[in-house]
C-alpha cells in the first residue's frame, strides 16, 4: 500500500512505470489536471465575494443554463491543457464539439485526449454545495501527428487510460486511476500541494446508502421503483439510509468511502437518463471498477458501451458490489 504524506507529484514520478504507456506524458498531463484544479479551487472559494455566483446567462450544448463557475472552470482547464501542449484534443460538457490542439510547431505529436465535465453539481455552488471537476484520457486512434477526428472521443469507456475527479468541499480532493487502483490526495491550502491521504480507495462490497432524486420516483421504471422499496423495507440490515446531494462526485466520494449505491435511472421525462456517458459516466465507471464497484445502465455495464454522440445520455448506476447486483434482479424482474 502506498504510504501517506507523499504528495501527488512523488506518486506519479515513482508510479510511472506500472503504466503501461510510460513515456512521461501522462505524468504531465495529470500535473496539468493538478494545475488547473487548484486555479479552479481557488475559485470556488472566493464565491460570495466576488461575482461569480448564479447564472452566465447562455445556456450548454444540453440546453441547461450554464453558471458563471461553468464557464471559468471550463476555460481554465481547456487553457491550462492547451499551454501545456501535452494534449492534442479536448471535449468539453460545456462545448458544443471537440477541441484540436495545434502544437507549437503545428504537428501535434501528442498521443491523448482530454474529456472533461469541468464543475460538476455548479448549481449548488449558489448555496455552497460541494462540487466537483471529472476527468477521462484516451490514447488517440488516428495516427500521431494528423488532426484529431470525432473518434479519437467516442471510444467505449473500457478504452480509458486514466480517469479522476476533484471534489471541491470541505477539503479539497484529486482521486485518480490509472489502471492500478483508484488513490486521494488532499491539498494543504496553506502549500498549495496536494498529500496521498486516501490510498487504495474501495468500495465496500455492502453499503447502507441509497442515493437517487426521489422526486422523481413516479417517473421511474417499475424495477428501480421496486429497488427503492427494498432499501425502504424494515429487515434485516434495512432500511437502508438515503442520502442525495446532487453533485455526482460528491455522491459518488461518500459512497465509496462508506458503501452505496448510486442511481440516476431513465425515466418517463429523461428518456434516456440525464449524465453523459463520455464526461461523467465512463470516468465514474472507470473508477467504481478499479475500487472493487460495479457501473452499470441496469442491464449492461456502463464500460462496453458504444458512443454515437459526444453528449450522449445514458440511465446510472453505480456503487457497492452487492447493492448493484440486488438492482440488477429487480431491473431483470421487470425487464
Amino acid at each position: 500500500m502506498p504510504k501517506k504524506n507523499k504528495t501527488l507529484g512523488e506518486f506519479i514520478i515513482e508510479n510511472q512505470s506500472s503504466f503501461q504507456y510510460s513515456s512521461g506524458e501522462l505524468s504531465k498531463l495529470i500535473n496539468a489536471i493538478r494545475l488547473a484544479a487548484k486555479v479552479v479551487n481557488h475559485e470556488v472559494n472566493k464565491a460570495g465575494l466576488v461575482d461569480i455566483l448564479g447564472a452566465a446567462g447562455d445556456t450548454n450544448i444540453q440546453g441547461e443554463d450554464q453558471q458563471k463557475l461553468d464557464v471559468m472552470a471550463n476555460d481554465k482547464f481547456i487553457q491550462t491543457l492547451k499551454n501545456r501542449e501535452i494534449v492534442c484534443g479536448i471535449a468539453s460538457e460545456e462545448e458544443d464539439d471537440f477541441i484540436s490542439i495545434n502544437s507549437s510547431d503545428d504537428r501535434n505529436q501528442n498521443k491523448y485526449v482530454v474529456l472533461i465535465d469541468p464543475l460538476d453539481g455548479s448549481s449548488n455552488i449558489d448555496v455552497n454545495v460541494s462540487v466537483g471537476t471529472i476527468f477521462s484520457i484516451y490514447r488517440r486512434i488516428t495516427p500521431v501527428g494528423s488532426p484529431v477526428e470525432m473518434k479519437d472521443f467516442l471510444q467505449k469507456g473500457s478504452e480509458q487510460v486514466a480517469a479522476g475527479y476533484v471534489v471541491y468541499g470541505t477539503s479539497t480532493m484529486l482521486v485518480y486511476s490509472t489502471g492500478a487502483g483508484v488513490n486521494g490526495f488532499t491539498l494543504n491550502p496553506a502549500l498549495g500541494t496536494f498529500y496521498l491521504s486516501h490510498p487504495n480507495m474501495e468500495f465496500p462490497e455492502d453499503g447502507k446508502i441509497y442515493s437517487v432524486n426521489e422526486g422523481n420516483y413516479v417517473h421511474f421504471l417499475q424495477g428501480v421503483k421496486d429497488y427503492i422499496k427494498y432499501c425502504q423495507k424494515e429487515e434485516g440490515d434495512r432500511p437502508y439510509t438515503s442520502r442525495y446531494i446532487g453533485s455526482l462526485v460528491s455522491d459518488f466520494h461518500r459512497n465509496m468511502i462508506k458503501g452505496g449505491i448510486y442511481m440516476y435511472p431513465k425515466s418517463s421525462i429523461a428518456e434516456n437518463g440525464k449524465l453523459r456517458l463520455l464526461y461523467e459516466c465512463n470516468p465514474m465507471a472507470y473508477l467504481a471498477e478499479q475500487a472493487n464497484g460495479v457501473a452499470t445502465d441496469g442491464f449492461r455495464r456502463i464500460l462496453d458501451i458504444e458512443p454515437t454522440e459526444l453528449h450522449q445520455r445514458v440511465p446510472f448506476f453505480c456503487g457497492s458490489k452487492n447493492m448493484v447486483n440486488k438492482l440488477h434482479e429487480f431491473m431483470a424482474k421487470n425487464a
